[in-house]
């Protein structure tokens, strides 16, 4: 017995059942990421600014990289262009063109989760130090010309190191004064070394002036384990539609010979998860990365 409306709309719905579904999957995808955005903005809303206080429930600004995620913003959004023609070349008939827009469409899925990667690299090597006398920094450690990920003031301690070697994050464009009470440092102290003039100051920290030395990890404070949250939550999702969509367009291509309308229908929802998927990150790093 065939399963009525697989193809056909319902008259009830208009909708064919698989795009009933989808739209009901979305739905409860709508309240999972609302709650996580709400839980956003109360915490973001009553927290301070900077690492002062308290690291932990400080907002600092300025310490993801905005480049890098308005670039892979766009990755994003390309794909969900190239998803869109794929399915217009299924209408058309063009099993080969579809096929050419499905495999643009998970290279940029799996671009956008190399860059990602990227970025966690970066923040497990970057670090918040905080001062015995109030003060605090950002940036990286230089250890024997390596940046290591992941230490702490014990790892410190442990290696029986009496200081460590910091590039000290300096503003630019991209990012805001950060980790300096007082105002960034000056223009000479600038120029020392590091990764370039505007950028990072190279400084030397006595081991015995640290009070707390974490990576950006999720439990250094609110800010970085909801940006985790969220950004590993997305990051989820765009692996599991690529899956999906290169198992339909690769893998369950046969359908395409016997039920072909049936098959342009199943991709058509696995677009419509895919644009949910590019509307989430295109909500996401505004809040995340500019707010």
């Amino acid at each position: 017995m065939d399963i009525p409306y697989t193809v056909k709309p319902r008259p009830d719905t208009g909708l064919y059942n698989a795009k009933v579904g989808i739209w009901l999957f979305l739905a409860s995808e709508v309240m999972l990421f609302g709650a996580f955005f709400s839980s956003y903005i109360l915490l973001r809303v009553g927290a301070p600014d900077g690492f002062w206080p308290d690291v932990a429930t400080a907002w600092p600004h300025g310490l993801l990289n905005i480049p890098i995620g308005t670039f892979n913003t766009a990755v994003l959004i390309i794909s969900s262009v190239t998803v869109l023609l794929a399915w217009a070349s299924l209408k058309e008939g063009n099993l080969p063109k579809f096929k050419k827009f499905m495999a643009a469409t998970i290279l940029c899925a799996l671009g956008f989760l190399a860059i990602k990667s990227y970025e966690y690299n970066e923040k497990f090597t970057h670090y918040v130090i905080r001062l015995k006398d109030g003060t605090a920094v950002t940036g990286h450690l230089d250890i024997d010309g390596k940046s290591p990920r992941f230490w702490s003031l014990a790892t410190v301690e442990a290696k029986k190191l009496e200081s460590i070697k910091v590039h000290v994050d300096v503003p630019n464009q991209f990012r805001y004064p950060v980790g300096f009470k007082h105002g960034p440092p000056a223009e000479a102290e600038a120029k020392e070394g590091g990764h370039g003039a505007g950028e990072h100051a190279a400084r030397e920290i006595k081991t015995a002036d640290i009070a707390l030395l974490q990576a950006f990890i999720p439990k250094t404070g609110t800010f970085f384990a909801i940006y985790f949250t969220m950004t590993f939550l997305h990051g989820l999702h765009v692996l599991g539609g690529a899956i999906v969509m290169a198992y339909i367009a690769f893998v369950g291509d046969g359908m395409w010979k016997t039920d072909p309308e049936r098959y342009t229908n199943r991709i058509e929802v696995a677009g419509l998860f895919w644009h949910f998927v590019d509307l989430v990150w295109i909500f996401l790093f505004p809040v995340v990365y500019l707010l």
